[in-house]
């Protein structure tokens, strides 16, 4: 069940005057809350500690009244069910990169699910703690962004011949997504209303692999067992050159990361929602600066009619960034919901 009826509405992509609000990073390095925290814990202490992981998910949730409350975890811990040491100096690092003897022996199911066990009793205290009126969501690495920070080329603009590389080809579909369809089973068991896929570095894959085979598969082994309950976001522009892609793919929804289009995109969304799309570079600006940014994007949304902005979640096209003035967080909030209010 969908508890936030204004999350409900967007995933259903039905007509509402008042958009859902809810940002990627929500509970972060930007927040007053979060640093608070980090005086005591470490990251790790903040991800797999269930209670801690619950207080920092709720900070923003009780300070600026986002719709969607959202597991706070990493998309890396998964490759530690491979046997990579992971740790956060303050970025991740592995002691080695992952090789073939790493994805020999896939673990069991339930071994899997015990490795991740503090995501999920992360999600039940968070939904004991948020209230009845406010969604709550968790989150996967995609395969290919888990398999390029494990294999060390996060870094590269482009992989070409994935296809030939017997290794990554194995490591993706044999092995990791394996490990997220296990991982999103057991988040959606325990209290997330959907499940999103953060594929970032799928962006380094050629096209015609990312969305003849990679998609195709993700679709087959991830989306369609979890039909409309797996949201997706990538960076790669193929994303956005195909027709439907909540309906085609069985998603139910998947945030755009382009800068431009949103309101054409979203016109033409007839499944599902569509979430984004004001940039954190933006929102991170001196406020004043940031007032003229914001006052441009709500002009174009509100030039849209109810009709053309159904199935919109009003977020980032991305998460947001260190340092964001917490004041143009609250602000963008507020102001989206009065002005929206009256349509």
């Amino acid at each position: 069940m969908i508890k936030n009826k204004k999350f409900e509405k967007a995933i259903n992509c039905q007509e509402q005057n008042i958009p859902p609000i809810w940002f990627m990073r929500q509970a972060g390095r930007y927040h007053n809350h979060y640093q608070n925290l980090r005086k005591s814990y470490t990251f790790e202490d903040l991800c797999k500690n269930p209670e801690l992981a619950m207080l920092t998910a709720m900070g923003p949730i009780e300070e600026f009244d986002f719709d969607v409350a959202i597991l706070f975890s990493d998309i890396l811990f998964p490759l530690e069910s491979l046997g990579l040491d992971l740790k956060y100096i303050p970025g991740p690092t592995f002691n080695e990169k992952i090789q073939p003897r790493h994805i020999k022996n896939l673990k069991s199911t339930l071994e899997i699910a015990n490795d991740l066990q503090f995501q999920s009793d992360a999600l039940m205290l968070t939904r004991k703690e948020l209230s009845k009126d406010k969604s709550l969501v968790g989150f996967v690495g995609g395969p290919w962004t888990l398999l390029s920070f494990g294999a060390g080329i996060k870094k590269e603009p482009f992989v070409n011949n994935v296809d030939k590389n017997k290794f990554f080809e194995e490591a993706l579909y044999d092995v990791l997504i394996p490990i997220l369809k296990e991982s999103i089973k057991s988040q959606l068991n325990s209290g997330a209303e959907i499940v999103y896929v953060f594929d970032t570095n799928a962006v380094q894959l050629e096209k015609n692999y990312f969305t003849d085979k990679y998609l195709r598969k993700l679709k087959k082994e991830l989306f369609i067992p979890f039909k409309k309950r797996v949201a997706y976001f990538t960076k790669h522009g193929a994303v956005n050159e195909i027709d439907d892609i909540n309906n085609q793919f069985s998603l139910a929804g998947h945030v755009y990361n382009s800068p431009n289009d949103l309101t054409k995109r979203l016109a033409n969304t007839r499944t599902g929602f569509l979430q984004g799309n004001f940039a954190p570079e933006s929102l991170r600006k001196e406020h004043s600066d940031f007032l003229h940014d914001y006052s441009l994007f709500k002009k174009q949304m509100l030039s849209m009619t109810k009709k053309e902005r159904a199935g919109w979640i009003c977020s980032l096209n991305h998460g947001i960034l260190p340092k964001t003035p917490e004041k143009n967080v609250k602000y963008f909030i507020e102001d989206i919901r009065s002005s929206f209010e009256s349509l």
